[in-house]
């Protein structure tokens, strides 16, 4: 966990030279781990009018590609991000198996906490940045540097994301 004006810097520069898709979710991820840590990271975009999610992104595309949707469903994780706005975070593979029906292979690929950082624009949720590590990875700390570190460039990747797949 680091937390230096470099990383910043790094992210800009990488943001600024984005020419792919998949190229401003790059530089995020980077700043992600340098930040916090992640093993695994994953974006997913949100289609609130369709009720879907579709993983934009991913680190680990044979576990989790990055294709397709899926329904989103209305339960406890839904109200803390979607009707809060609030980051979930669940240091324990039992508690990730409360929302999530993958826990299994979360857990299969070393696995047992995850920090789901919604990403809001125009005051609607437009993405998770979903970043999975050891058990109780996600301290209160690690937590409070991601919303604070992390919440302004995510909003950005986005932005450019959706400028370079138009």
């Amino acid at each position: 966990m680091t937390r230096t004006p470099e990383a910043q810097t790094r992210f800009r520069d990488a943001l600024s030279a984005a020419r792919a898709p998949g190229d401003a979710y790059a530089a995020l991820q980077a700043l992600a781990e340098t930040l916090i840590g992640a093993r695994l990271f994953t974006v997913m975009t949100v289609d609130m009018g369709a009720m879907l999610a579709r993983r934009a992104y991913t680190s680990h595309p044979v576990d989790y590609p990055a294709s397709g949707t899926k329904p989103i469903e209305m339960n406890d994780w839904f109200e803390v991000v979607h009707g809060r706005h609030e980051s979930f975070v669940a240091n324990r593979l039992e508690e990730i198996d409360r929302v999530f029906p993958d826990a299994a292979l979360i857990g299969s690929l070393g696995c047992g906490a995850v920090m789901n950082l919604p990403v809001i624009l125009g005051g609607e949720l437009a993405a998770t940045i979903n970043m999975l590590d050891a058990t109780g990875h996600f301290t209160p700390d690690r937590a409070a540097l991601a919303e604070a570190e992390l919440t302004l460039p995510s909003m950005a990747a986005l932005l450019v994301e959706n400028r370079l797949v138009r």
